[in-house]
């Protein structure tokens, strides 16, 4: 013990020697510098190495950014920048050529007329353009996109209730009281779904995305004001919906992703609290997640947040009216809501499985103090003081009056059996689908959500027979897979088995030669997950919504 404290404190005299002879030697060298000059070089060398580590670090990481500059310098040069630019003009031009085929008939109006068209004219139009799509999907091969079966009555009432508030604008409350108080009631009823407590509150927004938005600008202005919080992370799941990437490309917050469980694909919660820096407003945990349904270990989430301080995000935007209603339907759920103190604000849509119209969506706070930092108030505008609680000023009243008679059309009892049935479907299917050899189900189906993988051969290639056969799947990656998000429209007789048949008889024949190389979409899909340069996918997905723009058609090459 004595000769480790000797060597201990004689290394400690050592390094201070050597400290102060360099202290002296940049004295001596520097003593007839004048001190403006060290000044400014300091404060300059200073926030140029500031300015550095924040490019490097802040935004995907250091990692990630080092490598992409790389790649990026590596694709500037001229040789390679050339042929590059040349190659993705040519894929373009293919991504349109393949989307837009369906255009090979139809004329585009591309200015505006000069007379008005009659309503015959303009619904004529209207038709031929809805005959474009060739997707059955009121059939029930579509996964997800449309939630509600073919209800009639409801579709009515839908009509009605939207010719009604055509013209009105929520923005405009002292105009439109009756839309002003439809969409608070719908708020409280939701915040009461999800029990909280009577300072719960929340606002009414256009989607998913939106209200994620919403709350990693409350969480990030919450832990700038509150906290003193200048350069904001967020630690989120590798699983979590990307609109918490956009939110984080929108807001200058800096995304963590956490890797999660490959079994049940859930978020680790260990490499969650790894992840926490003083720099963290918020945790994020899905219930469920959009790629497999799994359900994130909510309560070690809001525990974790708890103990840190950090608010935590509950992201129930897909199963927001599945999960609620859940215990009622007979599949008890872990509590995943405000009933865990640490929670502070969750997301869920109504145009979901609450039915509603497209374009209507929730996020709720536990109390006040969140919700006012998502607020936008600008004080000093000539034209008033203009306050707005969502990314909108102006909103649609028509989409908050067909929320608030929706969810009055299926009250609780009507969403309890829908959930009962969808659950009910979804299980059926994951039961059947792990008895079909070469066949995979992916993490923890633990709501309305089948992710399919297989170990034995590329999976791809079943969804390619699959789609030949109707079905419009969602594909995934890391793993590869793709899923059949549960609606109504699959609740209906023999959909649930037809979707198990047509994978039973496609794995059948694929798999009399499992190792075949891949073809067409399925060689695509399989590709971009190999591509290590993602700025090459982000310029292909860049072309494809420029494809979607597009007002021409591009006839096959001679």
């Amino acid at each position: 013990m004595t000769t480790l404290k000797e060597s201990l404190l004689y290394a400690f005299w050592r390094v201070c020697g050597l400290v102060n002879l360099h202290r002296d030697m940049i004295n001596a060298k520097y003593q007839h510098t004048e001190p403006a000059v060290l000044i400014v070089t300091t404060a300059l060398v200073t926030y140029v190495g500031q300015r550095v580590l924040c490019r490097l670090i802040y935004g995907e990481g250091f990692v990630p950014n080092v490598r992409r500059g790389l790649l990026a310098s590596l694709r500037n040069l001229p040789i390679v920048r050339d042929y590059v630019h040349e190659q993705m003009d040519k894929i373009a031009v293919d991504v349109e050529r393949s989307l837009n085929k369906c255009y090979a008939h139809c004329t585009f109006v591309l200015e505006l007329p000069d007379k008005g068209w009659t309503p015959e004219t303009i619904l004529k139009r209207m038709a031929e353009n809805d005959s474009l799509s060739h997707v059955e999907w009121k059939k029930g091969v579509v996964s997800g996109a449309i939630y509600t079966e073919h209800d009639t009555k409801l579709e009515g009432l839908m009509v009605s209730v939207y010719e009604r508030h055509l013209r009105s604008n929520p923005l405009h409350s002292d105009v439109f009281v009756g839309v002003r108080k439809m969409e608070s009631e719908v708020i409280r009823w939701c915040c009461n779904l999800f029990h909280g407590g009577p300072e719960s509150c929340g606002s009414m927004t256009s989607g998913g995305t939106e209200s994620l938005i919403l709350a990693c600008k409350a969480h990030r202005d919450y832990g700038y004001f509150e906290k003193g919080i200048v350069y904001p992370e967020m630690v989120i799941p590798a699983t979590a919906h990307a609109g918490f990437d956009k939110a984080g490309e929108y807001l200058r917050i800096k995304v963590i992703h956490v890797p999660v469980d490959p079994k049940t694909m859930k978020v680790d919660v260990r490499k969650m609290r790894a992840a926490i820096t003083g720099n963290t407003i918020m945790l994020v945990g899905s219930s469920p997640q959009f790629p497999h349904g799994s359900i994130d270990p909510i309560l070690e989430i809001a525990e974790l947040g708890l103990s840190y301080g950090i608010p935590v995000h509950v992201d129930a935007c897909l199963g927001g009216f599945l999960v609620p209603f859940m215990d009622d339907a007979g599949f008890p759920l872990p509590p995943f809501d405000f009933r865990l103190e640490g929670v502070t604000s969750i997301s869920a849509d109504t145009h979901k499985y609450g039915y509603t119209p497209k374009g209507s969506s929730m996020v709720m706070y536990r109390s006040h103090k969140y919700h006012h930092y998502q607020f936008s108030v600008a004080t000093d505008w000539p034209g008033g003081v203009y306050a707005t609680p969502t990314v909108s000023g102006s909103r649609p009243g028509s989409v908050a009056a067909c929320t608030w008679a929706s969810l009055l059309y299926y009250g609780r009892d009507g969403y309890v059996e829908a959930t009962r049935k969808i659950i009910t479907t979804t299980r059926k299917i994951v039961d059947e689908l792990r008895t079909v050899p070469g066949i995979q189900v992916l993490g923890s189906p633990d709501v309305s959500v089948v992710a399919v993988g297989s170990e034995e051969f590329d999976v791809f290639q079943l969804m390619d027979k699959l789609t030949s056969r109707g079905w419009n799947l969602n594909p995934l990656q890391y793993p590869s897979g793709f899923h059949l998000c549960v609606t109504l429209l699959h609740v209906a007789e023999n959909v649930a088995d037809r979707f198990v048949n047509d994978i039973r008889e496609c794995t059948a024949e694929i798999m009399q030669s499992p190792r075949l190389p891949s073809t067409g979409k399925a060689a695509i899909y399989g590709m971009a997950q190999s591509i290590p340069d993602r700025s090459v996918i982000e310029e292909l997905a860049h072309a494809y919504i420029d494809a979607c723009y597009s007002t021409r058609y591009l006839p096959p090459p001679s």
